[in-house]
C-alpha cells in the first residue's frame, strides 16, 4: 500500500491510512476498535481518542518539526521503565504513536487546589529520569531529538535572532526592534552563560521543556511523564523554568517564594553526589535563563506547518525570546 504524506491530516487518504494503522496496532495486541475516534488538531500535532474493548487508547501524529517525539516515546520506556507510558505502537518515520490511557493528570488530581506537595515528589522522580537517560543522550540525538546542549546554544541564539519572520519583527505581537537590538547586544554575555553551563559537568540529557501539571500522570505506583513534543537534549536544569513558573502561577506565588526554592532544591538533590549545592543553585539559574531561548526554539519547531491556525500561536516565538531578561522564578 502506498503511504500518504505523514502530515497531510486533512485528507481522506491520510485519515484512512492512519485509521488502518491504528486498527492493525490494536489488533496486534488482541483488541479491537469499538467506535469512531474523537479528534483534536493543533498546528504541531493531531490527537485521536480511540475507544477500544480494552479502554481508551491515544493516537498522536506529529508535524515535521516535532516528529522526533515518536522516537523518544520508543526510547524512554527502555531507558527509564515506569517513568513514561509503554507505547502500544510507534512509527518513528511518520511520527505516529499509539499509547494507552495514562489515567488522571496532576492537573486533574489537584483540581485547582494550591498544593505543591505533589511537586515535591514529582521533581525528584523527573530528575531520576534525566539522570538515567544522560548516558544515552548520543542515541537520542542520533534518533533526531534536537541538540540544544549549552555549547551549541550561542549559535542557535544567533540564528534565531536572524529569523526575522519567526520573530515577527516589528509586527503586532512580534518582537519590537529595540528589544531585538538589546538581544543582539546580549550575545557575548549569553555565550558566557553557556560556557559556564558547559564548564560545570552536569551531563546533557533529555529536557522536557514543557513540564507542567498537565503533562504528568498520577498513578498508585508513582508519576509518569508525557507529551515530549517540545523536548531536546540539553542542560537538564532548564526544565525548572516552565515547571516553577507554572507552580508559581497556580499557587499565586511570587518569584523567590520559599516554596519554589524548596522545589528547586528537591529537584537538584539528584546531582548532589557530584556537585555542591551552591554550584547547583548557580547553574540552575543560568540554565533557566538559557531555557527562555530553548522555549522560543521549541515553538518555532512546533509551528513548522502550513496550517493557517499556526498564526494563532506565532507570537510565542518572540514572546519567549523576550522573556530572556525577565525575572526568574527563583
Amino acid at each position: 500500500m502506498t503511504r500518504t504524506d505523514a502530515s497531510d491530516w486533512s485528507t481522506d487518504p491520510w485519515r484512512a491510512d492512519a485509521l488502518a494503522w491504528v486498527g492493525d496496532a490494536v489488533a496486534a495486541h488482541g483488541h479491537r476498535v469499538t467506535g469512531p475516534v474523537e479528534s483534536r488538531v493543533r498546528p504541531w500535532s493531531l490527537v485521536w481518542q480511540v475507544p477500544t474493548d480494552a479502554g481508551l487508547f491515544w493516537f498522536k501524529a506529529n508535524n515535521p518539526g516535532t516528529r522526533y517525539e515518536a522516537a523518544l516515546l520508543a526510547e524512554l520506556p527502555r531507558l527509564c521503565p515506569g517513568a513514561v507510558l509503554d507505547p502500544i505502537a510507534v512509527d518513528v518515520e511518520r511520527g505516529w504513536s499509539l499509547l494507552p490511557d495514562g489515567g488522571p493528570s496532576l492537573r486533574d488530581t489537584l483540581a485547582g487546589k494550591q498544593d505543591v506537595t505533589h511537586w515535591a515528589r514529582v521533581l525528584p522522580a523527573y530528575a531520576e529520569l534525566q539522570v538515567a537517560v544522560a548516558p544515552h543522550a548520543r542515541r537520542l540525538l542520533d534518533r533526531g531529538v534536537p541538540d540544544q546542549r549549552p555549547e551549541l546554544m550561542p549559535e542557535l541564539f544567533d540564528r534565531l535572532l536572524d529569523d526575522e519572520e519567526a520573530l515577527l519583527l516589528g509586527e503586532p505581537d512580534g518582537l519590537i526592534p529595540e528589544l531585538h537590538q538589546r538581544l543582539r547586544a546580549y550575545r557575548p554575555e549569553f555565550a558566557a552563560v553557556c560556557r559556564r553551563l558547559a564548564e560545570v559537568d552536569v551531563p546533557a540529557t533529555v529536557q522536557h521543556d514543557d513540564l507542567h501539571d498537565g503533562n504528568v500522570f498520577v498513578g498508585d505506583d508513582g508519576y509518569r511523564f508525557f507529551d515530549w513534543g517540545d523536548a531536546s537534549v540539553a542542560h537538564p536544569f532548564g526544565t525548572l523554568l516552565v515547571t516553577l513558573r507554572s507552580v508559581a502561577y497556580a499557587g499565586e506565588l511570587a518569584p523567590g517564594d520559599p516554596a519554589l526554592i524548596r522545589l528547586r532544591d528537591a529537584y537538584l538533590e539528584a546531582w548532589t553526589d557530584r556537585h555542591d549545592r551552591a554550584t547547583l543553585r548557580e547553574v540552575a539559574g543560568l540554565a533557566m535563563r538559557v531555557a527562555t531561548v530553548s522555549r522560543s526554539l521549541s515553538w518555532r519547531r512546533a509551528l513548522r506547518s502550513t496550517d493557517p491556525a499556526r498564526a494563532e500561536y506565532a507570537s510565542a516565538v518572540p514572546g519567549w525570546l523576550g522573556e530572556l531578561f525577565a525575572d526568574l522564578p527563583v
